[in-house]
């Protein structure tokens, strides 16, 4: 298992690209559902004041660095991580790799009729890759044994919750020992851009790290949310903690 890097509390696996799909193809052979958590640097801020979010991020099989703030943050603690792993990359490997294997995914979350326009463009992008279901996250809480119900009938390889953060992963830990999927993984606002509701950052903004600039530039309303990478640098360079390395 990878080495884990601990930041603000939060454990994160020090892996690349090619090591972290090399865990997933496991995961979907494995019985049992393996949670995949991309944290950056706000749910990591958040984490510290959400212990049941910190909680799920703890007991997931696998924390992948999504954010560059996680990055510049190892280096600042002395134990770098090894790259960037962004989530919507891992995410398009993850369904490449279905696709080649015959495999299937579910996607569950995100506006009414976004999960379907977001699936019709990944089976186009890599053909023979079937999403098996799809459903919106609009529900209320006496309606998720109905989503479990629809999401275990499709028995899916992969399930993407798009929920956004706590709510996705805390929906998982929920039913992770009811859920019949082989891996499960949140992946926030990534079937927005798939859907082409949302349009992805330049590669610029992605090579350099600043796919917050240019979220603030889209949507100038988020500013707040902003705030939480220079909040989290702050916070880790000021820590006097450094870095706790464990082994999984």
């Amino acid at each position: 298992m990878a080495e884990r890097i601990n930041i603000m509390g939060v454990p994160v696996d020090m892996v690349n690209y090619d090591e972290a799909l090399a865990r997933f193809r496991s995961f979907v052979e494995e019985e049992g559902v393996s949670l995949i958590v991309t944290p950056n640097s706000e749910i990591v801020v958040n984490a510290g004041k959400n212990e049941a979010l910190m909680d799920a991020i703890k007991q997931a099989e696998m924390v992948i660095p999504d954010g560059i703030g996680l990055v510049y943050a190892s280096k600042l603690l002395g134990h770098p991580l090894q790259e960037r792993v962004t989530g919507i990359d891992f995410l398009g490997k993850a369904l490449e790799y279905l696709a080649q294997t015959g495999k299937t995914a579910f996607l569950f979350g995100s506006k009414p009729g976004i999960a379907e326009r977001a699936a019709e463009q990944m089976e186009k992008a890599y053909p023979g890759l079937k999403i098996c279901g799809c459903r919106n996250g609009y529900f209320k809480e006496e309606e998720e044994e109905e989503i479990l119900r629809e999401i275990n009938e499709a028995a899916p390889d992969l399930l993407c919750v798009a929920l956004g953060s706590p709510k996705q992963e805390l929906f998982v830990l929920k039913y992770k020992d009811r859920l019949k999927a082989k891996a499960a993984i949140g992946v926030g606002g990534s079937l927005d851009v798939w859907s082409g509701d949302l349009k992805r950052a330049p590669e610029f903004y992605r090579k350099h790290g600043l796919e917050w600039l240019y979220r603030f530039i889209q949507e100038p309303s988020r500013y707040k949310r902003m705030a939480a990478l220079p909040l989290f640098m702050l916070k880790v360079i000021f820590s006097k903690k450094g870095p706790v390395t464990t082994e999984d």
